[in-house]
């Protein structure tokens, strides 16, 4: 639930927001580029852009080099209202627009970056670079969703950058995370497996018996992922026992298609554009993996999309081994309502860890920078300052305000549910 702003009015604030807080630095399109094509690479060159919005003299403790969700989401124009956020409470936040994308999605010569530019190798060295460019010798590295992939893989092959580690919804490896996902998915939504779910799960799987084809199975998944997420287990129940009554088809069909849309070739400029990024998504990190025939398999919203993807070649770094190595901190985000992300795998992340730190966020789904960005804010502050035991007591973020349009949508999302459907 990004802010939604198409061009010329999103072209016009990337411009702005690059002239209040932006800087570029140019970096080779491909491996052992000169610059000029004449290392055995991809020839030319990419200016890829960072910003900094916390001035020198407001900024305490170490710097955080933010790495959003995707591939394919910007950093300028969503997320300026978060660093907004972080330059009044002194936080030093430096976000790099990942290379294919917003303000880095041209070359030099004013061309689209091609797809065998844009890999996550590049993209990690892109961070190293803008932290040399802005004067940054060492960092905290905060990912979320996609971006905790890039801060391990950061860790991984600059470990001397890296004062710690904050993941937000964190990820291991997408093909190896798949079977814990829909395990937990389908305990806690299909099975019933917990008291809180248990009577939204039997809603759900008398709805998903009656699916019978591949597109009402596709539509059911997504709207239990992104309900169950910004609405919580209740709301889902009365809306799927509504759906299975025939009503309320409308609302059901709207939500469908953006649960949908995670999966999307459809380019936002400056916002969301995974057309150049795709093979990172699926070719080096196996988003179109197939559904394996069960129910709420998160891969159904992938399937069509991944038959004009590349295949999948493997994945670029063993994050397992890099975090098993990792001596800095690692403090991982989970909220207990993620079913992208979920549970299981953080706390797993958690346990691969020589020093980590698990900060649950009750009443939250996936990605705190975007769903509860107070959270990550004070997360991000806390980490900055070395103050891990702050992170150590619940309350403190327990007692957070929520947020930001992710919030409102939930709360309007509770809102029409509630005034649609009975209580039973």
């Amino acid at each position: 639930m990004l802010e939604r702003v198409h061009r010329p009015g999103a072209a016009r604030l990337a411009r702005h927001l690059f002239a209040r807080s932006g800087s570029v630095v140019h970096r080779p399109l491909g491996p052992g580029d000169d610059g000029g094509g004449g290392g055995g690479g991809v020839g030319g060159t990419v200016g890829v852009t960072w910003l900094r919005d916390t001035p020198p003299h407001a900024r305490r403790g170490l710097p955080v080099l933010v790495i959003p969700g995707g591939p394919g989401l910007a950093s300028a124009v969503p997320y300026r209202h978060w660093r907004s956020r972080a330059a009044a409470l002194g936080i030093d936040a430096v976000m790099v627009e990942h290379r294919g994308v917003g303000l880095s999605r041209l070359d030099d010569g004013g061309r689209g970056l091609p797809r065998s530019a844009v890999t996550v190798e590049a993209v990690v060295d892109d961070l190293a670079a803008a932290l040399d460019d802005a004067g940054v010798g060492r960092a905290v590295v905060d990912g979320a969703s996609y971006g905790t992939y890039l801060a391990q893989a950061f860790a991984a092959r600059h470990p001397e950058r890296v004062a710690a580690l904050v993941l937000d919804s964190p990820m291991l490896s997408v093909v190896d995370d798949l079977a814990a996902v829909r395990a937990h998915r389908r305990r806690l939504l299909w099975d019933g497996g917990e008291p809180s779910t248990a009577r939204a799960a039997a809603a759900v799987r008398e709805l998903g018996q009656r699916a019978t084809t591949r597109e009402l199975q596709t539509e059911l998944t997504a709207v239990v992922a992104l309900v169950h997420e910004f609405a919580g287990p209740e709301v889902l129940r009365r809306l799927v026992v509504a759906r299975g009554r025939g009503r309320l088809r409308w609302l059901w069909s709207q939500l469908a298609a953006l649960g949908a849309s995670e999966a999307s070739e459809s380019v936002q400029r400056f916002v969301n554009e995974p057309d150049l990024v795709a093979g990172i998504a699926y070719g080096q990190l196996g988003f179109g993996q197939p559904p394996d025939g069960g129910p709420l398999d998160p891969q159904l919203i992938h399937a069509e999309a991944a038959t004009s993807q590349p295949a999948f070649a493997g994945e670029p770094f063993d994050l397992v081994a890099a975090l098993r190595r990792t001596d800095v901190p690692v403090v991982v985000i989970s909220g207990d309502r993620d079913l992208t992300t979920p549970r299981p795998v953080a706390e797993r992340v958690v346990s691969l860890a020589r020093n980590g730190l698990l900060v649950p966020l009750p009443g939250t789904g996936h990605s705190a920078l975007e769903v509860h960005p107070e959270a990550s804010l004070v997360v991000a502050r806390a980490v900055a300052d070395g103050d891990l035991d702050r992170l150590r007591d619940p309350a403190t973020v327990a007692r957070l305000p929520r947020r930001g349009l992710a919030h409102l949508g939930g709360t309007a999302l509770r809102a029409v549910v509630v005034a649609g459907t009975p209580s039973r």
